[in-house]
């Protein structure tokens, strides 16, 4: 049965909180995980703004990409990755850490990520 969980990342290190976010979107806390499927599970973390990075992540932290033509190879470090997208350096730490085959993609989209607070009506 598919459940909803929402975290608050702030004060949280990244690499632990990925790997707490990667267990919940698998559904590997549940008794009736199988492998083989989707879990349903939705994950929303907020605050993903404050969440630390510790030692000297922000200038050493190189985040690559490869076009596939000769020189397009694009490289960004971590502070300037978070200058334009807060949540992206949290969203690619959980993306490596689900298991690389057909399923990656599909439980990837049960990830929410909220900058600031989540507003409640």
């Amino acid at each position: 049965m598919a459940k909803t969980y929402t975290i608050d990342a702030s004060g949280k290190v990244l690499g632990r909180l990925a790997s707490e976010v990667a267990v919940f979107l698998r559904g590997k806390n549940d008794t009736n995980f199988a492998n083989y499927k989707v879990s349903g599970n939705k994950v929303t973390v907020f605050n993903t703004a404050k969440i630390v990075y510790t030692g000297n992540k922000m200038e050493n932290k190189k985040y690559q990409r490869y076009s596939g033509y000769p020189g397009g190879i694009s490289t960004i470090i971590l502070k300037d990755l978070l200058e334009k997208a807060p949540n992206e350096p949290l969203k690619r730490a959980v993306y490596d850490m689900l298991p690389k085959n057909t399923l990656r993609s599909k439980t990837i989209k049960n990830l929410k990520l909220y900058a600031g607070e989540i507003k409640k009506n």
